[in-house]
């Protein structure tokens, strides 16, 4: 029953791979879409910069006259670190985790009080999948253009640009390989045609539809060190299967490979994405004064299935482990009764999961306190509630479904996984400050407080955003009368602790806990830095 449970927390890892993803994406949203809205703290709601406005507030457009191309560019460097530490009395089913394992000659669990670093960059290429960038920061592209006839009141505009894009590679001997060894995760709208229009002096508004390609694929390796799985490394043990012998065999066969809480299982790989997936922004602005401009924007939430491929390789102790099992008689007994796994070496098929990107509303106002200096003020509202639980369904049944049917029916089925979440709604604040220093130069400076969807019992190594604020400063300079270029340099520190048997994502080793914890009972701490810099030029044509 024991081992039953561990091919449950498989079917866990296999939802926690998306949903993890899924999460890191989401958090690292409006991180390069534009120099100026960073350099703002994103709070540029009433005041769009440029042909972005697009993204931020499509009544923007009518600040625009004739015809405008801009091209944008932001450099990104990521760095992600976690601590694995063994607090006092450490152990899994009373085998502690820092003795000397007679099988290996090493420590029984090699995570324990060490460190995972990571600062490779990764993107995700359709047809093909997640692609390692060279070392060093990686670079996002974004461009649009827009068209203002003379004397109309309507702006038309289009780009391409990222809403949000996430990814990173870990070596394969780091000890966050397990959540995971490599993930990316990214939205790319490919399609954007909107409309501004210019009501009056005072009010304008806008409205366009989003086509956006959305990807996430994730490769780690599986392990599970969990109460149950102790007692096979205890059997194991008392039938001295190191020796080779088999005392209760053809009754029971326990030593057809090596098994614990610390050993590997194998190796998980997912791949799924849907191409087109539209959504529509609206926005509005309201000028009454020459001095104060309120601003609000829109954008719809997208139900999408994302459809796409996963594999499962499990490790020879793991196969072997179970075809022993089966060839024994009360072995074979029980997998016939419970669907037991037969041992095969791999599993893979087609996979679809149902994903709703969430709607998004913000608001805020821009004052000029002083000819010399605009102050802006933002709040924001993304719906993540919605997200209680992820939904995947394949294409064939699975072993590690039947398993998981037996002691989690409402969660699994012989052919879907339903993996609770449990996610919060957020409101983000944002406030930039504008320095006008010439006529030609204008200097930035902003802060956005971006507090965590994630709750406290489902934190992870794989997303490690907690409450966390963004921190830039920037430039716009006006180089001719038809060109203007803006500069961003941004910073944003996020640090979790997460004690043992919190996260149940994460580090609990309850049996009852039957979604992936890689990390049962260690204390994790988890930091993430990600250094931004951006260039936009934009020109009249």
């Amino acid at each position: 029953m024991g081992l039953l449970n561990h091919k449950i927390r498989i079917a866990g890892a296999v939802a926690a791979s998306i949903a993890s993803c899924g999460v890191h994406g989401q958090m690292a949203q409006n991180l390069i879409s534009h120099p100026k809205a960073l350099a703002l703290g994103n709070a540029v709601t009433a005041d769009p910069p440029g042909i972005m406005a697009i993204h931020y507030n499509p009544a923007g457009l009518t600040k625009l006259d004739g015809r405008q191309l801009e091209v944008n560019l932001t450099s990104a460097y990521l760095d992600i670190d976690a601590d694995f530490y063994a607090p006092e009395g450490y152990n899994i089913f009373g085998i502690d985790g820092l003795e000397i394992d007679p099988r290996t000659g090493r420590q029984r669990d090699p995570v324990a009080n060490t460190h995972s670093h990571t600062n490779t960059l990764a993107l995700y290429v359709p047809g093909v999948g997640i692609q390692r960038l060279p070392p060093g920061p990686g670079l996002a592209p974004s461009a649009g253009i827009s068209i203002n006839p003379p004397g109309s009141k309507l702006t038309f505009g289009n780009a391409f640009y990222l809403p949000f894009v996430a990814g990173f590679v870990r070596d394969s001997d780091d000890p966050g390989r397990y959540q995971p060894k490599a993930a990316a995760l990214q939205r790319a709208t490919y399609l954007s045609p909107t409309i501004g229009y210019k009501i009056n002096d005072e009010w304008a508004v806008g409205a366009g539809i989003h086509l956006s390609h959305m990807a996430i694929a994730a490769d780690q390796f599986m392990r599970a060190p969990n109460l149950l799985l102790g007692v096979a490394e205890v059997l194991q043990d008392a039938f001295n299967c190191s020796s080779g012998d088999e005392p209760l065999a053809p009754w029971i066969a326990l030593c057809g490979g090596n098994v614990g809480p610390w050993d590997d299982i194998g190796a998980l790989s997912l791949d799924v994405q849907e191409s087109i997936s539209p959504t529509y922004a609206l926005g509005v602005l309201w000028e009454p004064t020459d001095w104060f401009t309120w601003g609000a924007s829109y954008t719809s939430e997208a139900d999408m299935n994302l459809k796409g491929k996963f594999s499962i390789e499990y490790t020879d102790d793991w196969s072997g482990f179970w075809q022993s099992v089966n060839s024994s008689i009360l072995g074979a007994i029980g997998s016939a009764i419970l669907s037991l796994p037969s041992g095969a070496p791999r599993e893979a098929g087609n996979v679809s999961m149902d994903l709703t990107y969430p709607q998004h509303f913000q608001t805020g106002i821009s004052v000029d306190v002083h000819p010399k200096l605009t102050l802006n003020a933002d709040v924001g509202w993304t719906d993540y509630s919605q997200w209680d639980a992820f939904n995947l369904e394949f294409d064939r049944t699975l072993e590690f479904l039947n398993a998981a049917r037996i002691l989690s029916p409402e969660n699994a089925t012989p052919t879907t996984l339903k993996l609770p979440l449990g996610f919060e709604d957020v409101w983000n604040w944002g406030f930039g400050a504008e320095f006008h220093a010439t006529s030609r130069l204008d200097l930035r400076a902003g802060v956005e407080i971006r507090d965590s969807v994630i709750p406290d019992d489902q934190r992870q190594v794989m997303a490690p955003f907690g409450d966390a604020k963004l921190y830039s400063v920037g430039m716009g300079y006006r180089w001719d009368k038809k060109t203007e270029i803006d500069m961003n340099l941004s910073y944003l520190h996020s640090v979790e602790y997460i004690p043992a048997n919190t996260s149940c994502n994460l580090n609990c080793d309850n049996i009852s806990n039957i979604i992936y914890n890689p990390y049962a009972a260690l204390n994790v701490k988890t930091s993430l830095r990600v250094v931004m810099a951006g260039l936009s030029f934009r020109t009249k044509f």
